[in-house]
């Protein structure tokens, strides 16, 4: 193994391994959220309430040594309270920025879909510019800047669904689910009032993280690979079932984060099966079925299965 794919690879199995140690058992769905992080993506959780949503996000924080800040979306949240605003200091007679909750390393959009579209255009902006825009001025976000976003799939009355272009900027869909029995049996036995938070350590700081950020773009990607990639998307955008197929910045998004795979896999350079693994968490959000398929029971799952089924492999 190359010393400095070594060097990155130790890095985010170190992180992985922190997190493991406050959310058990669900180690793929948190490789799935470091890879994310690596690779610059923000990451979108569609699960129940009470499964440890908001503690993952806080650990992740801490583990990269980051500012975090957790946003409750409600109907009555306005833009400003997740921007910011200017106010009027009398003592000076001028305006002064105090920046809002956006400012921050990590954030936790906590049931993003219950605030209303003007106000979730405001963390899009954030998302995709990594910037906010206060009365014409442009300010800039920390960086690095990852948006946890959650929302609950069974509860509908009060909420606003996710606009495609939104869902479009989320790097990956997860669901983190309950814990196995065992762990949940475990936790219920050996819970102590301690935040489970506080046990852990930074694993990396965010300069380290930066740089583990930009070692990324040195993954590489051979043609019949890239080609195997964009034939899968070329398939969500022709299929029968399908009204609404991968964006252009959803291949992008995909082609960056199997790079990240990549290096956990301690490797400079993507495998077919770097393109298969990502493929249903980076996919399932991005297209959009005919409402005669969804009524019929096909899921979004179940087509990207069947597109990955019949794509030819390279060797």
């Amino acid at each position: 193994m190359d010393k400095a794919i070594s060097h990155t690879n130790s890095q985010m199995k170190a992180i992985i391994s922190n997190l493991s140690q406050v959310i058990m058992g669900k180690e793929e769905k948190i490789e799935l959220l470091v890879l994310a992080l690596v690779a610059g993506g923000h990451i979108l959780i569609e699960d129940i309430p009470g499964v440890g949503k908001t503690t993952l996000a806080r650990s992740l924080a801490k583990s990269v040594d980051g500012k975090f800040s957790r946003i409750q979306f409600t109907p009555d949240l306005l833009p400003t309270d997740i921007t910011g605003i200017n106010f009027y200091q009398q003592s000076t007679g001028t305006f002064v920025f105090k920046p809002g909750p956006v400012f921050s390393n990590i954030l936790l959009a906590d049931e993003i879909n219950r605030a209303s579209a003007r106000t979730q255009s405001a963390l899009l902006e954030a998302m995709s510019e990594e910037h906010v825009t206060i009365d014409g001025e442009a300010h800039v976000l920390p960086k690095p800047f990852i948006v946890l976003a959650t929302q609950n799939p069974i509860e509908y009355h009060g909420t606003y669904p996710l606009p495609e272009a939104q869902l479009d900027r989320f790097m990956l869909q997860i669901d983190l689910g309950y814990p196995p029995l065992a762990i949940e049996q475990s936790l219920a036995i050996n819970r102590s009032s301690q935040d489970p938070v506080d046990t852990i350590e930074k694993v990396i700081s965010l300069e380290e993280l930066n740089k583990l950020r930009a070692s990324v773009d040195h993954v590489k990607i051979e043609t019949s690979i890239s080609q195997y990639l964009l034939q899968i998307v070329q398939a969500t955008r022709n299929h029968p079932h399908i009204r609404l197929g991968v964006s252009t910045r959803g291949t992008l998004l995909y082609a960056r984060i199997v790079r990240a795979l990549a290096i956990l896999e301690g490797r400079d350079y993507v495998v077919p099966e770097d393109v298969k693994k990502l493929a249903l968490p980076v996919i399932t959000h991005r297209i959009l079925l005919h409402t005669k398929a969804q009524y019929g029971g096909i899921t979004q799952a179940n087509i990207i299965r069947e597109i990955l089924d019949a794509e030819r492999v390279p060797r």
